[in-house]
């Protein structure tokens, strides 16, 4: 196994100088041989640090265009990042939405603090700020790194490396050639080459000539080039490339892999437990909650802070709705890509969602509401909340569930076929009849067979024939629940 260096993208409200910071970053620590105008066209770009005394002194940075691409990587069930640097100088809507994003993605982050070079700079005051966000820096009973710079003069900057370095030695990055080889696609497109596919490989090692496979799009690797666009033979973790080879566009954030490998599953790094020192432990600990119980999670656009407040306000008592992010202005594409990670509905009050969202969201199979008046709105929300806390407490109190797979008549009687799915069943049972996750009527076990054998129960996972009373207007398909 050898050493990798790590991932790392940058997230943050617009005026945060994100660019900059890369611009800064890029200028001081690359290598002379590089002209520039590459991060742009490849989406990436690794540097060579001067730093000693840890496992690597390079890192790769993705210049994504933000959250909408964040979001798509996470939303497609893939991680090109090992590290996120969240960049602000204030806490604004967009912390807001930066932090939900990061800890979505489940993934460790430092908190930089920038234009520190200003008269009116205030570290202590965001920090403080953060606690809001349940974001505890350390210095503040927490172990989230911080790091204190100016993008504009360059200070700090190195610190900052220095910390990401510290980082990737704490999660023990590292690769294998002999793995299977899986790269993660950032950044596709056309030009006078063909078809140009921008990635990152996390392990592996990908070659040309290698046959290759993204979500059921082929190719032969035709030509690979590093990020000074100089043509190589192979990429080894964590090189950002580029590949020529696809006829076909494949997906952003979708995985390349070997085609005799697409079907395994890629090895995933994890660092052991005792070796991960308490400062990582504090991070996982806030980066990982236990697990909660089902609610409506909600994201909330509205059209000015007065709507919002006024709708968090309402909605803050009901304990069955969780709300993943309110922000001021339209519904983005952005906005989608979050609720499909989260599992969330978009929410939005007297606010507009562009024809290209509401076909996103159509494509994804995320439910958008909008409304102009606010009490329609609340009541809705609370509505469904009740619903679903109805659902759970059925669901707490389910003993056994079927499904009707078939329906006979033998000696004069209607007999069901049914698969048991959770639970048990029992002769004597109270039933209820779904249709359509709708309850439409209830019944009794008066009978029940397995292979012509008379039984007193049946099992998930076991198939059995039931005889009911009364019989009901049964159709395949309908499931039969035991209610405790």
């Amino acid at each position: 196994m050898h050493p990798r260096p790590p991932v790392v993208t940058i997230l943050g409200h617009v005026d945060h100088g994100k660019t900059t910071l890369l611009d800064s970053i890029r200028k001081s620590r690359l290598a002379e041989k590089e002209h520039g105008g590459i991060t742009q066209r490849i989406g990436g770009y690794e540097i060579e640090t001067n730093i000693k005394g840890y496992h690597t002194n390079k890192i790769t940075f993705i210049d994504t265009p933000g959250h909408e691409a964040f979001s798509l990587l996470r939303a497609r069930g893939t991680t090109v990042a090992d590290i996120v640097i969240d960049a602000k100088d204030s806490i604004m809507p967009q912390t807001a939405e930066s932090i939900t994003h990061i800890k979505t993605a489940n993934i460790p982050f430092i908190v930089t603090i920038n234009k520190i070079d200003l008269p009116e700079a205030n570290p202590e005051k965001v920090k403080r700020d953060l606690l809001k966000y349940q974001i505890q820096v350390e210095g503040k009973g927490g172990g989230v790194p911080t790091a204190e710079i100016s993008a504009k003069t360059g200070k700090g900057i190195r610190e900052l490396l220095e910390t990401i370095l510290l980082m990737a030695s704490d999660l023990n990055l590292r690769y294998s050639e002999s793995a299977v080889a899986h790269a993660t696609i950032i950044e596709t497109k056309k030009d006078k080459r063909g078809i140009v596919v921008s990635a990152v490989i996390k392990d592996g090692k990908l070659s040309v000539g290698d046959e290759i496979e993204s979500e059921g799009k082929t190719a032969k690797v035709r030509s690979l080039f590093d990020d000074q666009g100089i043509p190589v033979k192979y990429v080894l973790p964590a090189k950002p490339f580029e590949l020529l080879g696809f006829s076909e566009l494949p997906q952003v954030g979708s995985l390349i892999m070997h085609r005799s490998d697409f079907k395994r599953k890629p090895a995933v790094e994890k660092t052991p437990p005792q070796t991960v020192p308490s400062q990582a432990l504090t991070m996982e600990a806030i980066l990982h909650p236990k697990k909660e119980e089902k609610k409506l999670s909600l994201i909330i656009k509205a059209d000015s802070q007065g709507s919002l407040e006024a709708i968090n306000n309402s909605l803050m008592g009901n304990q069955d709705i969780k709300i993943i992010l309110t922000g001021v202005g339209d519904i983005y594409k952005s906005d989608v890509f979050l609720a499909k990670t989260t599992q969330s509905i978009i929410i939005g009050f007297a606010v507009n969602t562009p024809e290209e969202v509401k076909q996103l969201a159509k494509q994804e199979k995320i439910i958008i509401k909008t409304y102009n008046i606010i009490y329609h709105l609340l009541e809705e929300l609370n509505e469904v909340a009740s619903l679903l806390t109805e659902k759970k407490q059925q669901e707490k109190n389910l003993k056994g569930e079927a499904k009707v797979l078939a329906s006979f008549i033998i000696e004069g009687e209607r007999v069901f076929g049914v698969k048991v799915l959770k639970g048990k069943l029992n002769l004597g049972d109270q039933l209820e009849l779904h249709r359509s996750s709708k309850m439409i009527g209830k019944t009794k076990l008066v009978s029940l067979k397995i292979r012509a054998k008379r039984v007193n129960e049946v099992k998930k996972d076991q198939e059995a024939g039931m005889i009911l009373g009364p019989p009901l207007d049964i159709i395949v398909g309908d499931v039969l629940k035991s209610i405790l």
